[in-house]
């Protein structure tokens, strides 16, 4: 059955207009790709956990900032993998030279016996949403679409 994780998208004024912050995800099967190898900052959420505070936790663990007070729940949405990804937005800032990421054992190379020690999150990094778009997972494009629409009708600030 599909598990379901939460995360923050955290956006911000920048340079060039609105910027959203996204995680690269970390270990070997990542580490050459970047289109469809970015993410929101998130995770699943443990057994009784309530949803926002997995979402708090994982941007913790994930690139070592704490969360914003104030977060403003987006639509849930269905990623291509069948994971369901509840999200919050929130406007924050976040060096990314100062991404520090939790960790998780696996055996490298597959078959090897050898197990190796690597990051949830091996960069962060800020974009526009369009360069957001083409570097996400697909499935969450549908985020950006909502914090875009709901700026420009005011409802965040």
């Amino acid at each position: 059955m599909p598990k379901t994780s939460a995360g923050i998208l955290l956006y911000r004024d920048g340079p060039d207009g609105l910027q959203v912050l996204l995680a690269h995800l970390g270990g070997p099967l990542w580490a050459d790709k970047d289109a469809g190898a970015w993410s929101i900052p998130k995770g699943e959420i443990e057994d009784g956990e309530e949803p926002r505070d997995a979402a708090v936790r994982e941007l913790q663990e994930e690139i070592g900032m704490k969360a914003p007070k104030s977060l403003t729940p987006l639509t849930p949405i269905r990623q291509t993998s069948g994971k369901t990804v509840l999200a919050w937005a929130a406007r924050g800032n976040f060096n990314p030279a100062r991404h520090r990421s939790a960790t998780f054992t696996m055996e490298w190379p597959p078959r090897s016996g050898r197990r190796q020690v690597f990051p949830e999150v091996d960069r962060a990094a800020w974009f526009t949403l369009e360069e957001a778009r083409r570097r996400m997972l697909k499935g969450q494009g549908a985020l950006l679409d909502e914090l875009k629409g709901r700026l420009a009708r005011g409802e965040l600030k």
